[in-house]
């Protein structure tokens, strides 16, 4: 039976030579991942249960990194709920302040998530790994506690889209750009409970931090899962990483799609998602001048080196706008120590950012930049629903680094073009 990459993965952990969309599995899992917030509710269900142990305390990770550093007393404790159960338990991959990141760049950054993988995690951005050839989804806390304690997980394989990249990325083009230029012509239920499975000449013009951002917004367009082939950009990426055997999967030549659709990268304006949903895109051109109070450049979506060089890039020998506050959050330790290796920090400062430790911060209105009444912000974040980053009537404009910055500069939403 011909199969897509996903299928092969998931028949595979099954113990299947094959399977269908549609058909329910239980299936090994690789890794199994919970932060500050979804992983308390986690350990309080595995204990409810009368599980004892884990399946395996080299498979679980627990990253601090949603309302860490602590903003207040009640994630104070949920992440003290987390660090009691990862000693209980030996926890090999628990990721405090200090050493933790933003769960999703920080575990490929450690070699955690490799190709040919089964990944679990209670976040629905755990589908970021698929830019690595892995299938990772998001799981409820409940499925995730059974993945913990069990080290398997039921699945209903899902069917899938094909999205042939082609052609050279027009100027500051990059991975949001085109998963939000996806989602607008898709809709975010246009890929639901799919898989999302990136192919074409395209994929080689794609760096690896744009693979992670495509596939990181895959849940946006409903997608159970985003998946990139292995190529050799991505074993590069995994050389001094990941220490173990792997797997590489490819997609029948004859393995069936739902729908198949092209993209022409170099046909690609810098595009921009509109409050409130992420389908709401349009490009900087078709924009009027839509002046904003804040930008945000980092998260689990844009917070990488890669992000952090384009930002830089812009704001060098620039100012932010009198009015813009700035925040720039790198993903993770490692990423910031660049920062500050490369003088990118010093160009944020000596611009009028602030470069805060990685954090989730204000993507789910946690805390570091939580917007007021009616304000507005450009941010490289993945959501922008009613309410995500503060007051109800604030609003979020979803966009790549390039335009984020370029934005900060102007004072209001614009293309890099604008700036320079």
């Amino acid at each position: 039976m011909a199969m897509t990459m996903t299928q092969k993965i998931l028949a595979k952990h099954a113990g299947l030579d094959s399977v269908a969309a549609g058909q329910l599995i239980e299936a090994n899992v690789d890794l199994t991942l919970a932060n500050d917030i979804t992983g308390p509710v986690a350990i309080r269900e595995m204990e409810k249960a009368g599980f004892e142990h884990v399946f395996d305390r080299t498979k679980i990770a627990l990253v601090m990194d949603h309302f860490a550093p602590n903003k207040d007393i009640k994630s104070a404790q949920q992440c003290l709920e987390c660090r009691t159960f990862a000693r209980k338990h030996d926890i090999v991959n628990f990721f405090d302040v200090g050493e933790m990141g933003i769960e999703h760049a920080l575990l490929p950054e450690k070699g955690l998530t490799a190709p040919g993988e089964l990944i679990i995690g209670a976040d629905s951005h755990t589908c970021t790994y698929g830019a690595l050839g892995a299938f990772s989804t998001g799981v409820g806390s409940t499925d995730l506690a059974a993945g913990m304690a069990t080290g398997k997980a039921w699945f209903k394989v899902p069917s899938a889209l094909k999205f042939v990249l082609t052609g050279k990325k027009a100027p500051w083009i990059s991975g949001k750009d085109i998963i939000l230029h996806i989602i607008g012509m898709i809709g975010v239920d246009g890929a639901l409970y799919k898989s999302m499975e990136f192919v074409g000449d395209g994929v080689a013009e794609l760096s690896m931090d744009d693979r992670f951002t495509i596939c990181n917004m895959a849940i946006e367009a409903g997608a159970k899962n985003g998946i990139f082939p292995v190529d050799d950009k991505t074993l590069s990426y995994i050389k001094d990483r990941v220490h173990r055997e792997i797997t590489v999967f490819e997609a029948d030549p004859d393995a069936e799609y739902e729908a198949i659709y092209e993209i022409d990268l170099s046909a690609l304006r810098p595009t921009v998602s509109c409050p409130h949903l992420p389908e709401n895109t349009k490009t900087v051109d078709e924009l009027g001048r839509i002046e904003i109070q804040q930008a945000v450049i980092g998260s689990c979506t844009n917070g990488r080196i890669e992000d952090m060089r384009i930002a830089a890039s812009i704001l060098k020998g620039k100012h932010v706008a009198k009015d813009v506050r700035t925040i720039v959050i790198p993903a993770t330790q490692e990423v910031y120590l660049q920062c500050i290796e490369e003088g990118l920090a010093k160009t944020f400062i000596q611009a009028g950012a602030i470069v805060s430790t990685p954090t989730c911060g204000p993507c789910l209105g946690g805390h570091m930049g939580i917007l007021a009444q009616g304000e507005r912000s450009v941010s490289t974040t993945n959501r922008n629903f009613v309410g995500r980053m503060g007051h109800i009537t604030s609003e979020i404009y979803l966009a790549s680094p390039a335009v984020a910055a370029a934005s900060a500069v102007a004072g209001y939403i614009c293309g890099p073009e604008d700036v320079q």
